[in-house]
């Protein structure tokens, strides 16, 4: 029997019930994923690793091949998971397509304890999980939680735009992470893993349109080449979009204009035990971006354009639009192109399975955006990147996954390079009344040894621990700012070098079928780095120092009523010396300007949990809860609220500095997400699922010590689906709704030259999306 007919055959027995169950985990695949994540497949724990998810498009085994499918329902997914001590939370693709989540600042709405925020509205994004986190403007540093796509780790995180499209699955990991692969860190991972080539032919497209002439359009084609040789074609055009407005003159902004292509080459041996898989992937960017809206003006008398929910001001005088070599009239925009690909090899000696992994990624941005939010050029920027990274991961590790003793041990180089630009027009700013701009170059190298080891005693304890040693440099070769028609200051170049060690212990008890607990102690590095923005003085450019985290962990996971309810939970303790995060340094005669610098002590605690709930047959329920507090315990810099205060009654700059001791460190306390579903079969080959959705998101400071407009406001949002699908799951149709309230809220914000701003978030959407696949 071939693998199509034992498919078609398994659901006719199963009827509509198998394809109106809740995402559930399809059979391993008999020759297993093939240029996987090693933390994809085996855990350090010892524990059984999750079997591969697949969806209809993605089915892994040969044609050869016959597949065993059983009657048994699962009806929450991921089960295998349950059986490993961590607190990630793992996304399905179809949980994803279902909540909208369709780029890395959506991730926030389905998973605890995480902020993704835009740069000023661009396709730049800042990570915060469990409140680790800080706002690196300039990119040019390695971010507290690290993005990884099949196994690659994106040192800039902007080099991973445009690539959330043909997923299998994504993980948001918390916590201290290297010592399995890859990179260290402090605050965590996110790891997608995009869909494999197949060895049966697959083919799709999907089609979403909604408010605002927005448009997502994506196809795929999957197959075989010849014996052993499969490839893997996807790609994704956006349009549309733009929600903003100029009141004005009624211009528009905010469209999508972009297009991305991936695909990849699959090779296996006759035998099964040599694997090549090589990727690689483009992405061209043009969109608009969503621009600021001003809340507070901090120096000038011009008064602040009175705004709707909906509306934005914004201005590009002809002279700097000159300057940058754009068009005139060009709008708060992206012009960037990224580009990269990556070679993984495995080959399973029997005794162990060696994993290497190459990679590189460039990128090219232009990136226009009106921070002041206003008409007038007080704080107009445009800015220039050039980066590139290579990589290069080595892993040898257990093959047997069902062995008590599971080992690990890997050695990770990284080599990035970047350029950047920025040019500024301060022209109707007073103070200063000119262009000008400031250049700089970044080059960076790192190794580090990793190796994790477990073993599973008797009585379900398993005792595991990993360690991990990094050596990291930087240097800025030199950095100039130039006022055009006016002087140019060139600075000398800065270095800065760190080694540490990360580690990490635990222990697991799989107390009864269905519940596990365990603890954990980590130990997580992060290396320093450069602020490099706006600098007016050589102190600017002094490095700021590696940040390291003790934390301590206790979590549990539990099925206590299998396939009725699932409860898991994890409480944290976060240690922190020089902690890293954005400061204010005063320039005399010139104002606040924002710094990253070390935190000597400090703290953060809180827990997360998801709960799901299938209490009758049609409705299904998911929660996830997140809630974090944490502050400064030594911490001396300048109060940017009481300097700005001052220099509003004065008119002169003067620092004025406070120990923010005791200080709440801004991250939004409490984080709500989740969704309701009541799935009814209509017919014998046709279902309906439909529910809400809904997310809330506590206050977030912009600012240290941030009150009143230096805090982000909290805000709930309610969303809904219906969606049609056959037993077949050949197609599904859905119409849905996003901020059905039509809520008013921020996403982010920050602080220009005269104005505070925040970015606003979108209005309520409402769409459609259809698909359909073979």
């Amino acid at each position: 029997m071939t693998l199509r007919k034992a498919l078609l055959l398994s659901a006719s027995l199963l009827g509509p019930s198998l394809a109106l169950a809740a995402p559930t985990e399809k059979a391993k695949p008999l020759h297993g994923k093939t240029g996987a994540p090693h933390h994809a497949n085996a855990h350090p724990s010892g524990a059984k690793p999750a079997p591969r998810k697949t969806t209809p498009h993605s089915v892994q085994a040969h044609d050869t091949e016959t597949i065993a499918v059983t009657a048994r329902r699962t009806d929450f997914a991921f089960v295998a998971a349950q059986h490993l001590p961590d607190a990630d939370t793992r996304l399905s693709a179809e949980r994803l397509i279902q909540r909208g989540v369709v780029t890395l600042r959506g991730l926030e709405r389905v998973a605890p304890n995480l902020t993704i925020q835009s740069v000023n509205g661009t396709a730049s994004n800042n990570f915060y999980l469990r409140g680790v986190g800080f706002n690196d403007f300039t990119q040019n540093n390695i971010p507290t939680v690290m993005t990884y796509f099949d196994d690659v780790p994106f040192a800039f995180s902007t080099l991973s735009s445009g690539l959330m499209f043909d997923l299998a699955d994504v993980t948001v990991a918390p916590g201290p992470v290297g010592t399995t692969h890859g990179q260290s860190d402090t605050g965590g991972e996110i790891r997608f893993r995009t869909a494999d080539p197949t060895s049966t032919w697959h083919y799709g497209a999907s089609q979403d349109i909604a408010s605002y002439a927005r448009s997502r359009s994506e196809a795929y084609i999957s197959g075989p080449i010849t014996k052993g040789l499969d490839f893997r074609l996807a790609g994704q055009i956006r349009q549309g979009g733009g929600w903003q407005t100029d009141p004005q003159n009624g211009a528009h902004l905010g469209d999508a204009d972009s297009y991305a292509l991936r695909g990849k080459l699959r090779w296996h041996s006759d035998n099964n035990r040599t694997t090549i898989l090589l990727s690689g992937h483009f992405v061209q960017d043009n969109s608009q971006v969503v621009t600021s809206q001003a809340v507070h003006r901090l120096i000038g008398s011009a008064a602040l354009p009175h705004l709707g929910q909906q509306q934005a001001e914004w201005s590009m005088r002809p002279q700097f639009a000159n300057l940058i070599g754009r068009p005139e009239g060009l709008k708060p925009s992206e012009h960037n192109q990224f580009w990269g690909w990556d070679l993984h090899m495995d080959h399973d000696f029997g005794v162990a399975k060696l994993t290497s992994v190459t990679a590189f990624e460039t990128g090219r941005q232009g990136e226009y955006t009106d921070q002041d939010g206003t008409s007038r050029a007080e704080a107009d920027t445009y800015r220039t990147i050039s980066a590139n990274a290579f990589t290069q991961e080595l892993r040898l590790g257990s093959s047997n996954p069902d062995s008590r003793l599971q080992w690990v041990v890997g050695a990770f180089y990284q080599r990035s390079r970047m350029k950047q630009r920025f040019f500024f027009d301060y022209t109707d700013y007073a103070a200063r009344g000119y262009m000008m701009a400031t250049s700089f170059s970044m080059n960076q190298e790192s190794t580090s040894e990793f190796g994790h080891v477990s073993y599973r005693l008797p009585h379900n304890v398993t005792l595991f621990a990993g360690l991990l040693h990094e050596i990291d440099d930087r240097s800025l070769p030199g950095l100039t700012s130039e006022i055009f028609g006016g002087k140019t200051t060139a600075f000398h170049g800065e270095s800065t070098a760190a080694a540490q060690f990360a580690g990490q212990v635990g222990v697991s008890w799989q107390a009864t079928k269905t519940t596990l607990v365990y603890y954990k102690m980590s130990k997580g590095f992060k290396p320093g780095g450069f602020s490099a923005n706006n600098t007016q003085i050589q102190a600017q450019l002094d490095p700021f120092g590696p940040e390291t985290v003790l934390t301590y962990e206790f979590g549990f996971k539990s099925d206590p009523i299998p396939n009725v309810l699932r409860l898991n939970g994890a409480a944290f303790y976060n240690d922190f010396h020089g902690q890293q995060v954005v400061g204010t340094v005063l320039i005399p005669n010139y104002g606040p300007l924002s710094e990253i610098t070390n935190v000597p002590k400090s703290e953060s605690w809180g827990f997360e949990g998801t709960v799901e709930f299938h209490p009758i047959r049609h409705v299904f329920v998911t929660q996830n809860i997140g809630w974090q507090r944490g502050n400064y315990q030594d911490f001396l810099n300048v109060n940017r609220a009481a300097t700005n205060a001052a220099y509003a009654k004065t008119g002169v700059w003067r620092a004025i500095n406070s120990n923010f001791s005791g200080v709440d460190n801004g991250q939004p306390k409490l984080t709500l997400n989740g969704q309701a579903e009541w799935r009814q079969p209509l017919t014998s080959a046709l279902g309906l699922d439909i529910g809400p959705d809904w997310s809330y998101r506590g206050s977030q400071a912009i600012a240290v010590g941030g009150t009143g407009f230096y805090r982000l406001p909290p805000y709930f949002l309610l969303g809904a689906h219906a969606t049609l699908r056959p037993s077949s799951g050949k197609w599904e149709a859905t119409i849905y709704a996003s901020n059905l309230l039509n809520r008013s809220f921020f996403e982010s914000g920050g602080m220009a030259t005269t104005t505070y701003f925040y970015i606003p978030g979108p209005p309520r959407f409402i769409g459609g999306r259809i698909s359909y696949g073979f």
